[in-house]
């Protein structure tokens, strides 16, 4: 067997390999003239996920070298494929001018972009953050142990912090993992068995992060602090809010050096380091959003159907994942909340502020993204300009914010920063009609720079200054008969015919001496040839430096920039909702100081959008700690005790956000978690079934719900056996009707009419079911909440309704006749029964009563022996109290 052929090593393809030795963990694209070429390995890899053709480069006896190649005007497209596909791609660039250069062109790796770096428009979706995350874990025998995380999005420069208590277990750290959704995970090189699992979690979590190994040394806590020192040119973190953290610190250092290493460049924008701690905020575990369909649907994994989609109307990208942010970390403190419901309410009332601000914001360009591209020396005159009319537009902002009264508007109005020298200088210095390449030309005013200007008049008056010479020549040296004449061998000259050689001013040097005429040049002449000549090279290599100049100072106010994207971003969100609420009918919820939750005609934001108007029903709920804590909700499927149990969950969320709730009124008291146990489904990738998804989530619901939380429960126990199921469903709901002596206020939905018997026994257990009418032994499902409990299931009844054929359905009623009667299903012969009632999993002894019932004949009494009869009910009746 022959071995392959050793590939001739080039002094290209050599320096192609160092630069793959610096970065083996990437993808190279190499620059070539107009190309990024990839060689061996990295064109095999390339090729295959870019589907582009794989070539070679050999010639006669070589070993052949596989090679691929992206025209760089198309990079961004190429290297979104390689992205996306979860590889990191290092640009390797010519640094050094090919005409001047000695020998192979001089390259350098200017850029590292991976799935968590990157800021490119195609590889963004400008509707959600994308985040670089760092990990860093405490000890594994330490009494309280934590894990140090940090959150960056290179893309706006949002930067986080934050520790979790992982002492019990890794729940609460995979939760704000899953909440945050980062992109890319940064972990130390050496790992034990302990973070090994926790790797193999955090994949079955988010299927799509991709985990980069960094040398644990960078994870070090005097490494990461001088990093961050040294950026932030401060001697502690004191000053950001962030004094308590050690391992949150350690990550963001190791975060920050590896966000330095792939940029190369200059990290402005990113200015401060923000805590973020969880309890702080309303907590959602990560099944409960997923029940909620807070961000995306449980089916499809969609947004569009999320209560996101429906109320995010935010006229721009960063109101967009703002109010995305405020989604996932509602707010649990009054003052803030009434804060946000204040400024609402007057954008709701305030109908022409509301429709102006809208359209003004319609017009501001994603400010953030911009400003984080120029400051990494990625922006171009494109982004310029955008950024340009962005901010043309926020004089008239500001003055639209002037008499607002809200608190929240009035602070955004006194912090607002025109920005009129940033816009100035844009205006200035840029053209309308700049073109996106950087090194072509046409990107600088006309009146910006005096040299500038002087080139450009070279070319395009280039002729006209030509034989402006001339006719100064002539006049300076009385040749009437003297012209400018050109070609390729001597450039410009000037002519003369032989008879008038000797009337020549001494300056003018023979060039040419032809039959008729001589041909002179002058030192002015050559002067402006060269001028007019390297004219072009020069004015691009100004405009560039020009671009380039403008472009740092624009970066160098990011601050400013930043500061007023977050207000205009608020502005949008808070319009945003008021629009929805003033859309949709909903109403301002009142933040109440005590327990209860009282909520009059509500509805479900998401499904009431996708019905006609006024198909929807309304629903009343009360929960309280007096006599009211815990509803039990029977009735068939199809009635809607899902859809009430979700819309409570959503209303007391969007409560806590700041929202208007859809709703004639409502009384909401501060909650600290809403848990929701709806729907069941396999968890395969974790190879659990849809009982152990059921029993871990009610797990964690008992463990960790307090007297201040929601707790939402659809059909606990349904995933076993039917007297295991309700033993488990009992037990539960008792707990929290009972916990720590105050309980636990919840909604919970069943098939198990047993439960019903709860309020008997249980303080503050109320039965309600979702009404239903009978006709024709079928059932019209009125979705009104009711109280009391419902006698029946009507399974047969919606099976009915969903299609099931009917010769099944009567052989069904016939069969649960049967069982009710017999225990078992035996032969329940072919006849239609008529509809039987709920059996009952606890059937009591015979009274007295039953049996004298049961052998009475109405048919053959007398009157007076029935008037006996009922005397004789009446007695047995007393007796059984």
């Amino acid at each position: 067997m022959h071995s392959a052929p050793t590939p001739k090593i080039t002094p290209m393809l050599q320096q192609y390999l160092e630069m793959k030795a610096q970065y083996p963990d990437t993808v190279l694209f190499y620059r070539i003239g107009d190309f990024y070429e990839m060689f061996l390995d990295d064109a095999e890899l390339g090729s295959r996920v870019m589907g582009i053709a794989l070539t070679t480069r050999s010639r006669d006896n070589e070993a052949k070298v596989p090679m691929c190649g992206v025209p760089y005007h198309a990079l961004s497209g190429y290297l979104a494929k390689m992205i996306r596909a979860g590889y990191r791609v290092a640009l390797c660039e010519q640094v050094e001018d090919p005409k001047a250069a000695k020998g192979i062109v001089r390259r350098e790796v200017v850029r590292v972009i991976s799935p968590g770096v990157t800021t490119e428009d195609q590889l963004l979706d400008e509707k959600r953050e994308c985040f670089l995350c760092a990990l860093v874990l405490g000890p594994a025998k330490a009494r309280n142990r934590l894990a140090g995380l940090a959150f960056l999005d290179v893309s706006t420069g949002r930067f986080l912090a934050s520790e979790v208590d992982i002492a019990a277990g890794h729940d609460a750290l995979l939760d704000v993992l899953v909440r945050m959704q980062p992109a890319e995970l940064l972990q130390p090189q050496e790992q034990g068995e302990a973070e090994s699992s926790l790797a193999e979690a955090i994949r079955a979590r988010l299927a799509a992060l991709c985990l980069t190994f960094r040398p644990a040394a960078l994870f070090e806590r005097a490494c990461a602090q001088a990093t961050l020192q040294e950026h932030f040119h401060t001697v502690n973190m004191a000053g950001f809010g962030c004094a308590q953290f050690t391992l949150a610190l350690q990550a963001a250092g190791a975060l920050l050096a590896y966000v330095q290493e792939t940029q190369k460049t200059g990290l402005g924008h990113i200015d401060r380091l923000s805590p973020l701690q969880p309890g702080d905020f309303l907590i959602i575990d990560e099944s409960s959003r997923r029940n909620l369909e807070l961000t995306e649907t449980i089916v499809g994994g969609r947004r569009e159907g999320s209560l996101l989609d429906t109320l995010d109307m935010s006229a721009t990208p960063m109101g967009a994942r703002l109010f995305r942010n405020w989604l996932l970390f509602p707010l649990k403190t009054a003052d803030a909340i009434k804060a946000r419901l204040a400024a609402v309410e007057e954008l709701a009332q305030r109908s022409k502020l509301r429709a102006r601000l809208r359209e003004l914001l319609s017009h501001i360009t994603d400010m953030e993204r911009l400003c984080s591209r120029l400051t990494l020396n990625q922006g171009n005159a494109r982004d310029l300009n955008a950024l340009g009319l962005s901010l043309a537009r926020l004089p008239e902002f500001q003055s639209m914010l002037a008499d607002a009264s809200a608190p929240l508007l009035s602070e955004i109005f006194s912090a607002f920063d025109p920005l009129a020298d940033v816009h100035g200088l844009i205006a200035s210095a840029i053209r309308d009609d700049a073109p996106p390449a950087l090194k072509e030309g046409g990107m600088i005013r006309e009146g910006f720079d005096a040299e500038l200007d002087r080139l450009m008049r070279l070319l395009r008056d280039g002729k006209k200054l030509i034989l402006e010479l001339e006719g100064k020549e002539r006049e300076k040296s009385g040749l009437s008969k003297l012209k400018v004449g050109y070609n390729r061998v001597f450039g410009y000259y000037f002519e003369l015919s032989r008879t008038q050689s000797g009337q020549v001013p001494d300056y003018f040097i023979r060039k040419q001496t032809l039959a008729n005429v001589e041909r002179y040049i002058t030192p002015e002449l050559k002067e402006l040839e060269e001028a007019i000549t390297n004219a072009q090279e020069k004015r691009l290599d100004l405009e560039f430096a020009l671009f380039s100049r403008v472009r740092g100072q624009i970066a160098s106010e990011s601050r400013r920039l930043l500061a007023m994207s977050a207000h205009l971003a608020t502005v949008d969100v808070l319009a945003a909702l008021a629009e929805a609420a003033v859309r949709f009918r909903y109403c301002r919820p009142e933040i109440n100081e005590g327990r209860s939750i009282s909520i009059k005609e509500g509805r479900h934001p998401v499904i009431e959008r996708n019905l006609e108007p006024g198909r929807f029903v309304p629903n009343d709920l009360h929960l309280d700690h007096e006599g009211s804590l815990l509803h039990i909700i029977t009735g068939p499927n199809m009635a809607g005790k899902s859809t009430v149990l979700r819309q409570t969950a959503l209303i007391v969320l969007m409560a806590h956000l700041g929202s208007f709730v859809p709703a004639d009124s409502a009384s909401i008291c501060l909650v600290d978690r809403i848990f929701t146990r709806v729907g069941a489904m396999d968890n395969l990738r974790s190879g659990q079934s849809t009982f152990m998804v059921e029993m871990n989530e009610t797990a964690n619901i008992l463990h960790n719900a307090t007297e201040n939380s929601l707790v939402i429960l659809d059909e606990i126990g349904r995933g076993t056996s039917t007297y295991d199921g309700l033993a488990i469903a009992w037990a539960v709901a008792e707990e929290l009707a009972g916990k720590n002596g105050l309980g636990i206020k919840t909604l919970f939905a069943t098939h198990y009419h047993e439960l019903v018997d709860l309020a008997a026994t249980c303080p503050g257990v109320r039965n309600f079911s979702v009404a239903v009418r009978e006709w024709n032994e079928s059932i019209i499902f009125l979705h009104k909440l009711v109280e009391g409990g419902a006698s029946r299931s009507y399974g047969i009844q919606v099976a009915s309704l969903a299609g099931v054929p009917a010769p099944v359905i009567r052989r069904a009623s016939a069969i649960l006749k049967k069982i009710e009667r017999h225990g078992q299903p035996g032969d329940a012969g072919s006849r239609a029964d008529p509809a039987p009632r709920q059996m009952s999993l606890f059937p009591r002894q015979e009274s007295q009563l039953d049996e004298f019932l049961r052998t009475l004949d109405p048919d053959a009494m007398t009157p007076r022996e029935a008037l006996d009869t009922l005397y004789r009910i009446r007695e047995l009746v007393r007796e059984a109290k």
